[in-house]
């Protein structure tokens, strides 16, 4: 036997075994050149980033009014409806502004119905809502009921004039005109409205060949709980010929507008990829929605479960970090964003609205159930999308999940016990991947508070997490490869050592590094594989991910690499075979991955839910785990390559000044956490607390309240502001649907601006005790129009409540969320403000309210009311805020007036 020297076989790294007249010749090379693998590396960045640039910002070329003609969508026309919505400034729900913005939109479908073609109807319905109660208890509204009052939509009918059945089967097109209180609504919702608008002209010259009709809904409420939406479905008479709804929302500004809720049947989808232009969707997107790591709600959610709909559910999602604030505005929408959604849109709507089998009936049944066979949807670059059924998905999860057994049981019989001890230390080095992936990205996610003005310093720069977190996880992950790797290389050796014992020393140790090398990329199959088991049991929609990224690695490896000898000695593993077996995998899913972090970076704004709750890191260390868990299950095979090449310096060297520069930028404040574009949601509220109950002689204390729901503290804004605030954990505030543990306040002038008669009444009208105890209660809000009412439901079992003679919130079964059950009530100028409450006490109640980190009592009923007044005191501190802030709405969040008062039990 001789061993050709090394040096002469660098440039090719391979391992043969020959026999010849009884003399072996071995040539064996356990070395890969570092520029290929760096090129590997830089392979994978750009590769990422262009499937997501083509994939998720390649819009369309916005076309005008002449280049469509009368039956085309034109985006320079329906930009015109976003500007004169937004130069309105924010329309909350009883605002002049929406008075204005309904005006507008108004005027705006009786010119489309002016000019319709003469074969076509168009019904035009200014719909005034009665008062109602949304009792819907899945996602968010647990523990809760909306209430509503004097809202007003307008409703758009549009049928073939000479086929009358069409009427009786009807699309649903919905979005809503009303903002938050905070945010002029370019994105949310004034762009879908647009859209709505131009999508109904265009329709109302194609309507004469339909054989359904099409309702465009413009309602409000939705910001306050999805009001419009529920009073639609509930009380007008077109809402039971609707047998299909399409939503229109959005979680930011612009970009492209997908689907990121199907179904439950599956002909809504499948349609849509057939006629859509620019196809945009992601089960992913629905998946990740659904699991609650979003919490939010849209109309789409009343249409499902509350009527039983069937169809598809689109939004905006660039620039998710200015929902809600002062920068959902015009500047930030990209030209082709509305031609993107149009396009798509009329393509579908003529597809769907003359077709004979539209679906008809309850897709769910009562409790928001559905027996349909669901749909897996995803595009491929924006430019096609796949659908196929859950079903069909079961059939081919299982087929390659026995087929995965089948290969592996063979495989470990044929290796015998070598085998198994080698398929549980590569399955070791997984774990350690994950440990070290995870652990460095924690420890980075700890500091960072430590060394930033902002503990989530990447919010404007969102860029800045591949330096901060990825950087960290892919030396992580490395490191817990190689230990690995070292451990199943020494215990190869020693299994080469037995086997071939003619062999010398440095060829053993060569052929079980070589060895280790492909059990590592086994290791990546054998993950993916595990996923797809869970995904597949749980019938997970993008289980799909699981499978492209097990099966194509897998068909290479077996296509380039695999042999059933285990007495062949194993050869280095080919290039050829990483950029096979994953090209389709990125092709399908990088870009997916770069919107989804992008998604949950600018989602950090409004991370903290009761402000002050959350250690500071809590946001880093989900985005860190995220980005870790990411590299773990992406890079896989690729870092099974690396242990023996030349690139383990390199790549530790790289990813470490990677590292250095982003926390030496984000230390300096090189790039600051806000901008005026991406700003910090901070709320300023001028809070008349009245503390106990209303009927006791007391005075108000009045201050100005400063929080936010960005986490981190809010010294550096105080400093700024002056105005005398204080800020600590010393004195929290309880605004019923969250509270306030960690803020700022200040009482300078915060006397004026209000009025002892703006204060809101709890008086007892009736108590009668006993084993049924009831008391009669009523509530004046007084100016307000808008307020929540918190009932603790461990002294009351239950209640209702009318407003003046109509009752709103009738007796039966109501959930509850942490001993509380909560009323949200908005409405009109012409809502009413007087209201009766009838408790029905627990028949065992013993006054077990009490906290359980204090002695202090719960109250039995707590009510806020908001007021949409700016006072002098707030003016002033919003006139010295910086621009890096934003008022945050929401409809839980208060107004920039709120009073607190208070129903003590022992009243």
């Amino acid at each position: 036997m001789r061993q050709r020297s090394k040096g002469s076989a660098q440039s090719k790294p391979s391992s043969r075994t020959e026999t010849s007249n009884s003399e072996d010749t071995v040539v064996l090379v356990a070395k890969r050149s570092k520029y290929v693998i760096l090129a590997l590396f830089v392979l994978v960045a750009y590769g990422t980033w262009s499937v997501y640039q083509h994939q998720f910002l390649n819009l369309p070329k916005p076309l005008g009014a002449e280049e469509v003609g009368k039956r085309g969508f034109s985006e320079h026309e329906a930009i015109k409806h976003v500007k004169a919505l937004t130069q309105l400034g924010p329309h909350p729900v009883g605002s002049d502004a929406l008075d204005h913005a309904l005006q507008y939109v108004l005027q705006a479908t009786e010119t489309i119905k002016e000019k319709a073609h003469w074969e076509v109807d168009v019904e035009l319905d200014l719909f005034h809502a009665k008062s109602g109660a949304n009792l819907m208890v899945g996602g968010l509204f647990k523990g809760k009921t909306l209430v509503y009052s004097d809202l007003n939509h307008i409703v758009l009918r549009i049928s073939p004039k000479y086929a009358s059945e069409a009427t009786e089967n009807a699309i649903l097109v919905s979005s809503h005109i009303d903002t938050v209180f905070s945010a002029e609504g370019a994105g949310d919702c004034s762009s879908c409205v647009a859209v709505m608008l131009e999508l109904a002209r265009g329709v109302s010259q194609w309507a004469h060949g339909f054989k359904s009709a099409v309702i465009f809904l413009f309602n409000t409420g939705e910001e306050e709980g999805l009001n419009g939406a529920h009073s639609f479905i509930t009380q007008h008479p077109w809402s039971d010929t609707v047998t299909m709804a399409i939503d229109l929302e959005a979680m930011g500004v612009g970009g492209k507008s997908g689907i990121f809720q199907a179904g439950p049947q599956p002909w809504a989808i499948e349609n849509f990829a057939l006629a859509a232009k620019y196809p945009s969707g992601q089960i992913v997107a629905q998946d990740v929605f659904k699991s609650g790591a979003i919490k939010s709600a849209t109309d789409f959610q009343v249409y499902q479960e509350l009527a039983g709909l069937s169809g598809l559910d689109f939004a905006y999602a660039d620039n998710t970090a200015v929902y809600h604030t002062k920068n959902d505005k015009l500047k930030l929408l990209k030209p082709g964003s509305l031609q993107h959604l149009g396009e798509n849109m009329l393509a579908f709507l003529l597809k769907v609205a003359t077709s004979a089998h539209l679906p008809k009936g309850k897709a769910t049944d009562s409790r928001g159930k559905s027996g349909q066979d669901t749909a897996i949807y995803f595009d491929i670059l924006g430019a096609y999308m796949v659908v196929f059924r859950q079903r069909f998905a079961r059939m081919l999860y299982n087929s390659v999940i026995l087929q995965s057994i089948l290969i592996w049981t063979t495989s470990l019989f044929m290796g015998g016990y070598s085998a198994m001890v080698s398929l549980a230390l590569s399955s070791l080095s997984l774990i350690l991947m994950w440990i070290c992936a995870i652990g460095f990205s924690l420890l980075v996610a700890f500091v960072l508070p430590l060394v930033s003005s902002s503990p989530i310093p990447f919010v404007s720069s969102p860029w800045l997490v591949v330096g901060l977190f990825g950087a960290p996880a892919v030396l992580g992950a490395f490191t817990g490869q190689h230990v690995g790797y070292l451990i199943l290389v020494k215990y190869l050796t020693k299994t080469f050592s037995r086997r071939n014992v003619n062999l010398p020393f440095v060829v053993q140790d060569d052929l079980a590094k070589l060895d280790a090398e492909r059990w590592l990329f086994k290791a990546g199959l054998m993950q993916w594989f595990v996923l797809l088991i869970v995904g597949n049991f749980y019938k997970i929609g993008s289980s799909y991910l699981a499978l492209v990224w097990l099966a194509s690695p897998a068909f290479a490896y077996g296509l380039l690499e695999a042999t059933l000898s285990p007495a062949r000695l194993p050869k280095p593993l080919k290039t050829v075979t990483l950029l096979i077996g994953l090209s389709v995998p990125f092709l399908l899913s990088s870009g997916i991955i770069v919107h989804l972090v992008a998604t949950l970076i600018g989602s950090a704004v409004r991370l903290e839910r009761n402000p002050g709750s959350n250690p500071e890191w809590l946001g880093n260390v989900i985005i860190a785990v995220l980005i870790a868990a990411i590299a773990c299950l992406t890079l896989v095979y690729l870092l099974s390559y690396i242990h023996i090449s030349g690139a383990k310096v390199p790549l530790i060297t790289v990813t470490c000044i990677l590292f250095g520069i982003s926390l030496t930028m984000v230390q300096l404040g090189v790039v600051p956490p806000f901008t005026e574009d991406t700003a910090r949601a901070v709320n300023v509220v001028h809070v008349v607390d009245m503390g106990g109950a209303n009927d006791k002689k007391q005075e108000p204390v009045s201050r100005i309240s400063l929080f936010s729901t960005t986490p981190g503290n809010l010294i550096k804004e105080v400093e700024q502001i002056g105005e005398g605030f204080v800020c600590g954990t010393d004195e929290p505030l309880d605004f019923v649907t969250f509270s306030v543990k960690y803020g700022c306040w200040s009482d300078k002038n915060a006397n004026i601006g209000w009025h002892e008669l703006d204060i809101p009444l709890i008086h007892v009208e009736n108590d009668t005790k006993g084993d049924n105890r009831v008391t009669h209660v009523s509530i004046d809000t007084k100016v307000s129009t808008r307020w929540t009412l918190g009932i603790n439901t461990d002294e009351i079992e239950d209640f209702h409540l009318k407003g003046g003679p109509e009752e709103l919130v009738p007796i039966g079964d109501k959930s509850n969320a942490d001993g509380w059950h909560i009323i949200q009530f908005s409405g009109g100028k012409k809502a009413p403000r007087k209201f009766s409450l009838t408790l029905f006490w627990a028949n065992n109640h013993t006054h077990k309210s009490q906290k359980k980190d204090s002695n202090t009592e719960q109250p039995l009923l707590k009510l806020r009311t908001d007021v949409d007044r700016i006072t002098s005191p707030t003016e002033t501190v919003l006139k010295k805020l910086p621009q890096w802030c934003s008022l945050f709405g929401k409809s839980t969040s208060p107004l920039t007036l709120a009073f607190l008062s208070s129903l003590s039990i022992d009243f």
